[in-house]
């Protein structure tokens, strides 16, 4: 199972990164829990994770009018966890571009 989706990079993720230099955010499986995040982050950044706050995200339902009418959709539902590292650690998100 792929616990850790993808780095969520936002002016308000960046921006707590600049206040708080060991904490980053990530989208992760909504099954996961916070040992298997800490887990997953430890094993790919090499880091130590000090703590692991989660927050589940519901779907949005979204509508737009088009010249064939209403088209109803939905957003998918999400969990996002701010990742807090030991102190002098860092993760480069873009070491690999």
């Amino acid at each position: 199972m792929r616990i850790i989706i993808k780095p969520v990079i936002t002016e308000k993720t960046s921006k707590d990164t600049e206040k708080f230099a060991n904490r980053y955010t990530f989208r992760v499986a909504p099954d996961a829990n916070k040992i298997e995040i800490k887990n997953a982050v430890e094993a790919m950044y090499n880091v130590k994770v000090v703590s692991v706050n989660t927050m589940n995200y519901d779907g949005k339902l979204k509508a737009r009018y088009t010249k064939s009418g209403l088209l109803r959709g939905k957003v998918a539902a999400f969990k996002k966890a701010v990742v807090t590292l030991a102190e002098g650690q860092t993760i480069d998100f873009y070491a690999n571009i």
